[in-house]
């Protein structure tokens, strides 16, 4: 599949917080996105020291079944900065997504997208280069205020930074630590939520955000595909 890649990346803390800022302007947030998506890819990243390996996993948006995965080995380029995470991650997920012989028609971040402190966090910078939706899903809340949602599947509260809506604290199974679902890039915080539960049918944790780990981690330690 085809990404926008920068010819560059930053080497510094301001030069990454100007391409953030520049890039913001690029946001389409009026969704609404895929309701049943077909294809479904989740991306992570999994390190070892200055070892890593970015993974993505396209799966069937109805089964869950894994159609297609890449894993790709680099070392990082980027020092660890709150905020600029992105930073770390892209230049060796873009290079896994490219080497994609089909394209998702939605992404999955195990990370953030507008509930970020310049509300540009990864899902949105994936969302800019790809040009397709995306949606951030954190285990933690990064930034921002909420109450804790009710104790079944599906319970959601809203996740605010300052004055805004920046996303949901959403519970996707009875009883269990809820995830923090942020929009990233064309799609609307309804639909994110709708599609994150869809994949969520047994976990916490997307099903999507669970294969890219189980690669990544597996290739960093074994250097071999599961």
């Amino acid at each position: 599949m085809k990404v926008d890649a920068p010819p560059s990346w930053p080497t510094t803390v301001d030069e990454a917080e100007a391409i953030q800022e520049k890039l913001r302007s690029r946001l389409d947030l009026t969704g609404p996105g895929p309701r049943h998506p077909a294809t479904v890819a989740g991306v992570d990243v999994a390190y070892a020291g200055e070892r890593l390996v970015a993974a993505v996993v396209v799966l069937d948006g109805a089964t869950l079944e894994v159609l297609e995965q890449v894993a790709v080995p680099g070392r990082v380029a980027f020092d660890y900065v709150p905020g600029l995470l992105a930073f770390r991650e892209l230049p060796g997920l873009i290079t896994a997504l490219e080497r994609l012989t089909r394209t998702p028609e939605l992404i999955v971040c195990d990370g953030y997208g507008l509930a970020h402190p310049r509300r540009f966090g990864l899902a949105c910078h994936l969302g800019v280069l790809t040009g397709l939706p995306t949606i951030g899903v954190g285990k933690t809340a990064y930034v921002g205020t909420y109450e804790m949602p009710g104790r079944r599947r599906g319970s959601w509260s809203e996740l605010r930074l300052g004055d805004d809506v920046v996303g949901r604290v959403l519970r996707t199974q009875d009883d269990v630590k809820p995830v923090f679902v942020s929009v990233g890039n064309r799609i609307d915080l309804d639909t994110a939520c709708a599609n994150v539960l869809a994949l969520c049918p047994r976990h916490r944790l997307p099903e999507t955000t669970r294969a890219a780990d189980r690669l990544s981690r597996a290739v960093l330690t074994r250097g071999t595909t599961p």
